[in-house]
């Protein structure tokens, strides 16, 4: 797999990882071995970059990759979490060095290592990134070893820019796909500028751009595109890219239509690497077919310009009005 730098990590990454917040919970139930069978299948077929957080499952998605690596021998494997979320109540106050500490020694524990790869602050409220504290605080989890790196996870373009204009921010973590475009020509070049890595998570819409849904579709009760859809439970953007139901579906199969024989996930995959300053996208798997399904999107052909421009107008004409000035 084509693998690119992934910021200010210096660290070496293939362009397709794999988001694991699918085997904590908040997807429905994924035993196990499923779980472990999936991020087996994924590092075969050339991930070396699994994205977790403190708060999947409770733990769970940390302690089944900490499993898994301990279990695969695997070096090459950059696994970034998140923390954050635990904060009750969520808010600024809460973002302290002690908090930090206590958040990182419980995901140092259930990945099973002494410094974790990389740690982002996991959507924190808009004013921490005008904290200095903060990101001090943050700076002293690098130099007591706690962790090799830090990014922040955001909501909004905004908070991305807000975020790539601290000096030590290694990464960020953003919505982008072709429901959620404004990223492309108002966030990445200003990454790509500071030289801080770009994760993309959310790819496919919680699922909307795999075009196996339609009005008929439901989803379990502990599943977020059931509970969530109107960010009942954390931001609405987060589940199906904030984008009402009826028109994702619409957009979707526009979408399939451009991409005429190639799977829509599979397409949509390979428009989100092709974008200037993307360093890894992480489309979540329940199992081992749909992850070797997402890695060989990366051994497709580029998009060509006239798909690029029929995405485009898809954006333009049915979705960009309900989520552009949003996020």
């Amino acid at each position: 797999m084509q693998t690119r730098t992934l910021g200010r990590t210096g660290r070496e990454v293939g362009v397709v990882g794999l988001g694991c917040w699918q085997l904590g919970g908040d997807w429905g139930t994924v035993g196990d071995d499923d779980a472990l069978a999936t991020l087996g299948a994924a590092v075969d077929a050339g991930v070396t970059f699994l994205d977790t957080a403190d708060v999947y499952g409770d733990g769970r998605s940390e302690r089944l990759v900490g499993r898994f690596l301990r279990g695969s021998g695997r070096r090459d494997v950059l696994v970034a979490t998140k923390m954050g979320r635990r904060a009750d109540p969520h808010e600024p106050a809460a973002y302290t060095l002690d908090a930090f500490r206590a958040w990182n020694d419980r995901s140092r524990e259930n990945l099973g290592v002494d410094t974790l790869d990389l740690v982002q602050l996991h959507c924190p409220p808009t004013p921490v990134y005008g904290d200095d504290s903060v990101f001090e605080a943050l700076d002293t989890l690098v130099q007591e070893g706690r962790t090799a790196a830090y990014g922040v996870s955001v909501e909004t373009v905004a908070e991305g820019l807000a975020a790539v204009a601290r000096p030590h921010v290694a990464s960020v973590q953003i919505i982008l796909n072709p429901l959620r475009m404004k990223p492309v020509t108002e966030f990445l070049p200003a990454a790509a500028e500071a030289g801080v890595g770009v994760v993309v998570r959310v790819p496919l819409a919680s699922g909307l751009l795999s075009g196996r849904y339609d009005e008929r579709t439901t989803f379990p009760a502990d599943d977020h595109r059931n509970y969530n859809r109107s960010g009942a439970a954390f931001d609405v953007g987060e589940t199906f890219a904030g984008v009402p139901f009826e028109v994702g579906l619409q957009a979707a199969r526009r979408l399939s239509a451009v991409a005429g024989e190639v799977p829509l996930a599979a397409f949509t995959l390979r428009w989100i690497v092709d974008q200037p300053g993307v360093s890894v996208v992480i489309p979540g798997a329940r199992n081992g077919e749909q992850a070797r399904g997402n890695a060989a999107a990366a051994d497709l052909p580029a998009p060509t310009a006239q798909q690029r421009e029929e995405v485009s107008a898809v954006y333009r004409e049915l979705v960009a009005e309900h989520v552009h000035d949003r996020w």
